[in-house]
This record gives structure tokens, C-alpha cells and sequence, in this order.
């Protein structure tokens, strides 16, 4: 994971470079394609997503409930509360790169740098959509 390309995503926005640098140890960025399913309702959740590009649809159930786009996120229930089932399926909607971070490597984060994660769930519990 580039450090710098995460100095465009709002969440990681407030983060010092060298803080960026730390977080990127520890997250993975992936490519998917349109209609993989990322997350499944009901499921136990282990990662947290970040969307860099592309678009996600949110289902609880039947109903379509959230469009997200770059700069967005979800499953951040995950970091703090490990193997919490998920509340919504998550599909692609165009092909999408995200930046992965498991539960476990959000803990890392903690042990290591806890002013870096304080900063994250600052963001995550200020975030508005």
C-alpha cells in the first residue's frame, strides 16, 4: 500500500505522513471487479474497507439501503468488535480499488500507535454520510 495515495482519502486525511506510513504497513490495497461481493449480511466480520475508487451498493436484506463511492467505508465494526456479525451485504457496482485493514491489524495499529488509532475512530465516529 502507497502511504501517499492515502493522504486523498478524507478518513486518513488528518494523519502525519509518518503516520500514513505506519497504516499502509498494515493494510492491503485490492482491485475487484463489478458484482463481487465483499461483504454478506449475517456473516462474521473480520476487515474493515476504505473505497480509493469505484462504487459499492449496501443491502440490508432486500433493500438497497446505501450507494458509496471513493472515500467512503464499511465494516468498521469489525476493528473494534472482532468476529461481530455483519449488519448489510456490500457488492461492487463498477470495478473498485480498496484499502483492506483487518480487526487484527487495526489492534497492531493500537499496540504500536495508539494516537494513530484514537485518530481513526475519531474520523470513523465523526463521519457523516
Amino acid at each position: 500500500m502507497d502511504a501517499a495515495r492515502l493522504s486523498s482519502i478524507p478518513l486518513f486525511e488528518g494523519l502525519s505522513k509518518k503516520e500514513r506510513e505506519q497504516v499502509a504497513r498494515l493494510a492491503d490495497e485490492v482491485d475487484v471487479p463489478e458484482g463481487k461481493q465483499l461483504i454478506e449480511e449475517g456473516e462474521i466480520g473480520w476487515e474493515f474497507f476504505v473505497l480509493e475508487s469505484g462504487a459499492v451498493e449496501v443491502r440490508i436484506g432486500d433493500k438497497e439501503v446505501a450507494t458509496l463511492g471513493p472515500g467512503d467505508f464499511f465494516g468498521e465494526v469489525a476493528l473494534e468488535q472482532p468476529e461481530h456479525r455483519r449488519t448489510a451485504s456490500v457488492t461492487t457496482t463498477a470495478p473498485s480499488t480498496l484499502i483492506v485493514m483487518t480487526g487484527q491489524a487495526f489492534r497492531s495499529v493500537e499496540g504500536e500507535m495508539p494516537e494513530v488509532a484514537e485518530k481513526i475512530r475519531e474520523a470513523v465516529a465523526g463521519y457523516s454520510r
